[in-house]
């Protein structure tokens, strides 16, 4: 006889994950359950799943299943010529283009689940993002896979010291950068605050405010497409830019006020750009970002000059190492007044 749990899910269907964090930041993967994403590209399979499967999204990630600040990967079929995997991102709030965390906790992924054979003592596992193709590159020792670093698409500096009225704090001098994703960067000192030490709460709500007046006082452009051009969050930083072989510390406010665990590989990347247009550190010169959230730590550096349009560009490499949590089945009953989700504020 059928144990009740497989009674159910025989009827309903099931959507089968694996669970693991970069940094305490937590990656849910879909295995399997969800629908064909149709798109012919990998943005377009971005506005399909938005536009199409967005309850299925709000199912993983949401509670009772998931929390405020889960974060997830679905896996989709690549488009481009040599990519072994592709991968839409989700969050409280929808689809991202870039992950930092999820990038190296999936390189891991792909070769101890058969997309990639592993090769030691290192292993190449090129994804597709929707940002575009990022090299991930895996250390294996006896057949384990371990620490991951990857090569950005191309970040640049959009603006510097630029001026942004935000609601209580008046004006605001910003930087935003591209690592794959737009992120607005400021001190913690301009709202008397410490990435360490602060309450979360006075950091998310500092972060929130630039954010909106961001998104409000600034148009966003990326060379590539139009779906690029929209600020993703707020990194409050502790004002160490210039280079050291001290770690430097920073908070990602992202989606919908969701709080980064990690450095936020996103945000080390277009961090580094900025420093690096701001020459504040050189090609190869390696630094240790860590996150004020729990200590957690990622490395970066800019290995490459390059272009994005018109835009000086560079390569950057961080380097992580993600952990396995755990494998979970979810399911819903229809009878169940939540059974879609709910966002605890």
């Amino acid at each position: 006889m059928a144990a009740p749990m497989e009674k159910i899910m025989s009827k309903l269907g099931w959507i089968k994950t694996v669970e693991m964090h970069t940094g305490g930041e937590p990656l849910r993967i879909i295995q399997s359950g969800y629908p064909k994403i149709d798109g012919d590209t990998i943005l377009a399979k971005r506005r399909f799943a938005r536009d199409n499967l967005d309850h299925l999204r709000k199912l993983v990630m949401l509670e009772p299943r998931g929390h405020y600040d889960m974060y997830g990967a679905i896996l989709v079929s690549p488009d481009l010529p040599g990519a072994d995997i592709g991968v839409l991102f989700t969050h409280n709030d929808g689809y991202s283009t870039m992950c930092g965390h999820g990038t190296i906790a999936l390189g891991r992924y792909a070769i101890d689940y058969g997309h990639v054979k592993a090769t030691e003592p290192e292993t190449e596992v090129n994804i597709q993002c929707p940002c575009g193709l990022v090299k991930a590159f895996v250390q294996v020792t006896g057949g384990r896979t371990g620490q991951t670093r990857f090569h950005s698409v191309p970040a640049f500096a959009f603006a510097t010291d630029l001026d942004v009225d935000v609601v209580g704090h008046g004006k605001v001098t910003v930087d935003i950068g591209y690592g794959g994703a737009f992120y607005a960067f400021v001190s913690a000192e301009r709202f008397g605050l410490d990435v360490r030490k602060s309450r979360t709460r006075d950091i998310v709500d500092a972060a929130t405010a630039v954010s909106n007046a961001v998104k409000e006082q600034v148009k966003l452009r990326h060379p590539d497409d139009d779906d690029l051009a929209f600020l993703y969050g707020t990194i409050i930083t502790d004002g160490n830019d210039e280079w050291s072989d001290e770690p430097t510390a920073n908070i990602c406010v992202f989606g919908l006020a969701q709080v980064d665990r990690s450095p936020t590989g996103s945000g080390v990347t277009a961090r580094i750009a900025l420093q690096y247009h701001k020459k504040l550190i050189t090609l190869n010169q390696k630094r240790t970002f860590e996150s004020g959230a729990c200590g957690s730590r990622f490395t970066g550096s800019a290995v490459k000059d390059t272009k994005c349009g018109e835009f000086g560009a560079v390569v950057v490499e961080v380097c992580g190492h993600g952990y396995y949590t755990g494998e979970a089945s979810f399911t819903r009953e229809d009878n169940d007044q939540i059974k879609n989700g709910f966002l605890l504020k």
